[in-house]
Order: structure tokens, then sequence, then C-alpha cells
């Protein structure tokens, strides 16, 4: 990073800062790349428009912000919180047998991924909620797809700059043969037929740009199946390269969930990983996702839709710069 760079990123850091002043609320970093704790803040559908917008900043600022002691929160309460950041999508794409409003995450989703990227409106971000934890274990771990972008050396960068690849929901994320704590093969079995019901296939760019910072990111995780152009081989060798440096250490967060617990994650600078480390206890979280954009390349172009309409799961957001982050 250059020392302009540096300074333009201090810059944004304090305005930030005065932001969360302004709106009576805390945020402290958790992570030099990811990561913060909001507190003084009683989530809710009556929040107010200035502490809205405050949580708004300190999302795209540390790509996850965590909030304690929100015993207080109902499904309800979750959902009319959730409408004030954006449009909640409907629960999923495909799966649809798990209510109408959000979509309860049974055991752990232990793979590196980005939410529904299969589909050409990517959500723009997701609100979790810890409803039934196991005595140990079962932690949520997110990764900056923006800092390992940013840490590519140049001709790493050039190279992902001309790569798209193609993103299919044919893959099981629960996984049927890898631990996920609490849930059953016949359990699984049962939810891979659903989440493959109907077979969605988009083709995104690798690098896409942040339509609301302006920030470029690697689009991968576990949905993105090959890359335009390249032999499978190709492929595996490549993506395991680039997912070696998303999911770097040091451009993680790690968060070890107690009751009363609410994560957001912005999902279009984010991969995450629910680690299923808790025997057969139940873990139970309650998800609200808000619906996103059509992710363009750096020169402007959009995402493809090779198979499957995904307008019956969200609408398409057109997002604005955020003023924090405006040249």
């Amino acid at each position: 990073m250059t020392l302009a760079q540096i300074e333009q990123r201090a810059d944004r850091e304090a305005r930030a800062q005065q932001v969360y002043r302004n709106a009576g609320i805390t945020v402290d970093k958790l992570g030099e790349h990811i990561g913060a704790k909001i507190g003084k803040v009683r989530l809710g559908g009556d929040l107010p428009a200035e502490q809205v917008e405050a949580i708004r900043l300190a999302l795209v600022t540390n790509k996850v912000v965590v909030f304690s002691d929100q015993q207080h929160l109902d499904d309800d309460a979750q959902y009319a919180f959730a409408e004030l950041l954006g449009d909640p999508t409907a629960p999923h794409p495909t799966v649809t047998s798990r209510g109408s409003q959000l979509l309860t995450i049974e055991g752990a989703a232990n793979s590196w991924h980005t939410d529904v990227t299969f589909v050409d409106r990517i959500p723009k971000a997701s609100i979790l909620r810890a409803v039934t934890l196991p005595q140990y274990g079962g932690a949520t771990t997110w990764a900056s797809t923006v800092a390992a972008y940013e840490q590519l050396p140049k001709p790493l960068r050039a190279l992902t700059e001309e790569l798209w690849a193609t993103h299919s929901n044919l893959y099981d994320y629960v996984g049927l043969k890898e631990p996920t704590g609490g849930v059953d093969v016949a359990d699984k079995a049962e939810h891979y037929q659903e989440f493959t019901s109907t077979e969605y296939q988009t083709l995104h760019p690798v690098v896409r740009v942040h339509p609301e910072t302006g920030e470029r990111s690697l689009l991968l995780g576990h949905f993105a199946k090959e890359f335009r152009g390249l032999k499978s081989s190709e492929f595996a060798s490549l993506y395991e390269l680039l997912q070696s440096r998303i999911i770097k250490l040091e451009n993680t967060f790690r968060w070890n969930w107690r009751l009363g617990d609410v994560a957001i994650w912005d999902n279009r600078a984010t991969q995450h990983y629910g680690i299923a480390d808790y025997g057969n206890q139940k873990r139970s979280l309650h998800r609200i996702t808000l619906a996103g954009d059509v992710p363009v390349d750096v020169r402007g172009e959009r995402s493809q839709i090779l198979q499957g309409d995904a307008s019956h799961y969200s609408v398409v957001e057109e997002p604005s710069r955020i003023q924090v982050f405006a040249a």
C-alpha cells in the first residue's frame, strides 16, 4: 500500500468515527482487515435513522460487525431490524420448507463460501442471530476478500481481473460426508435434494467492484466450479492458490457465539465458514438475508445468467456510493 493510500484510509477511518460518535454508538475494531464490535445499540425495528446509517458504514468498513446482549430480539424484531438495512430476500432460492421470512441454519456450513453466489443478484448482507448453541465450539469465521485482492502481487491482480468463474448450486453446503454437528445423514440427504431442486448457474467476474465503497474483492468460494476458458485442472490449481490467500489467518475474524449475539456480514466482501467442532450437540441460528446488486468487473461488465431465474428470490438493489468512500 502506498503512502497516499495509507493516508486516505486513515482519513476515512477518522470520518467514520465521527459518524459513530454523532449516532451515539461505539465501533471497536477486532482485526486489522475485518471484524468490529458495535456497542450502545438496542437492535429492533425502531432504531433511529442516524444509528442505522452508522451501522451501514461500520459494516462496509469492517466487513463483519457483531452485537452482544440482544436477548430481547425475536424473529419478528430481527426481521424488522433487517428491513431498516435493506430489502429482505426470500429465505433461499431453493430451500423453501423452513419458513417464509428467515432461514434456520441447523448445523454448520463447514466450507468456505460467499452466500448464494450461484444467482446473478448476490445478496449484499446477512443478519445472523444465535438461537440454540452447543456448550462448546460452533464458532463462525469470516475472511476479507478485499484484503486478499489488495495483497495480490501485480501479476496475479492482472490475471484475476481477466478471469470469470461459473458458480452453481449443485453443491451440498452441509456436506453429506463431513461432520456438521447435530444433523443426521437422513436430514442432510433431504436438504441436499431441496437445495438442488432447481439448478442455477451464473458467470461472475473473479474480481468484482463493491458498489458502495468502490473496493475490489475476489469473488470465489465453494459454489465456483470453473474458470471460463481454462481446463478443469487449471481451475483447480488456480482456485486453490487464490482461496489460500483469501483464508490466510491474518485476513480472518472468528466469533465464538453466545446467546444474545447478532452478527452482520457484507456478503460482497467476505467468505465465511461455520466450524463443526461440537460433536452431536445442537446448533441453530436464524438468518435474514438482504437483497444485493448484480456484480460488475473492473470494466463495468455485469455477471451473466447461464441457467435459472432468481427473480422470485429477491429484487436487485441499486446501491449508491457511501459518502465516506467517495473520491
